[in-house]
């Protein structure tokens, strides 16, 4: 069962994960920056006040994350990057992806280029990691960071994802909607830019399931 305690602790843990205060984590979600303060947390009272569910969905998608990957951090279920028991997962750096042949045409890694890095538990058995070793779209995605991408995972709108280009250029974004001629991504920072492509200029799309930062 989960008690008030629990759920706080969960905010609080998914905003350090991002590298982010309580505070900035709700900024992130369009909340206002108090909504997480300690001082929120019960009433003039003392009783518990519980965050809303709605506030704790826009959290969710403000930072790509599963409810089921908020309760592993309530159970605290973490390795030493994040959820869950180790796995090796293939990694390679973003430096390298343009050299080709590292991604088969529905974007599964292949070749002889990947590393293997010790990861958290992920759903998706042929996940991987796409290590930046140059900013590929700041402040969200900047060099330093492992970009873990799922090619098995369902894609919807509003999911980050990461789109190959049959011109080999890789593009991040969060998916707007996506028809038989064409995807539509919206900008990660500033989400009312939108940049078209059509499908035929697509070599694959996957969805982006977490960051570590």
């Amino acid at each position: 069962m989960l008690t008030h305690e629990d759920v706080w602790k969960g905010i609080d843990r998914l905003a350090e994960m991002h590298g982010m205060s309580p505070s900035g984590l709700a900024r992130k979600a369009g909340l206002d920056p108090t909504t997480f303060n300690k001082s929120k947390r019960k009433t003039k009272e003392g009783k518990a006040r519980w965050p809303s569910t709605e506030s704790l969905a826009k959290i969710l998608q403000a930072t790509g994350s599963s409810m089921a990957e908020f309760v592993a951090l309530i159970e605290d279920r973490r390795g030493s990057r994040g959820f869950g028991a180790l796995q090796r997962l293939k990694a390679i750096r973003l430096s390298e992806v343009g050299a080709g042949g590292n991604f088969d045409a529905a974007g599964f890694p292949i070749g002889e280029r990947w590393e293997e890095i010790e990861f958290p538990q992920i759903d998706d058995p042929q996940a991987y990691i796409l290590e930046l070793d140059r900013d590929l779209a700041p402040p969200v995605y900047r060099a330093g960071d492992l970009v873990v991408i799922s090619p098995n995972s369902s894609v919807r709108r509003n999911d980050r994802v990461l789109v190959h280009l049959k011109s080999g250029e890789l593009v991040v974004g969060l998916l707007e909607r996506r028809t038989a001629a064409r995807v539509v991504l919206r900008d990660p920072i500033a989400t009312e830019r939108e940049t078209i492509f059509d499908i035929e200029a697509l070599s694959w799309l996957s969805r982006i399931v977490w960051v570590s930062q």
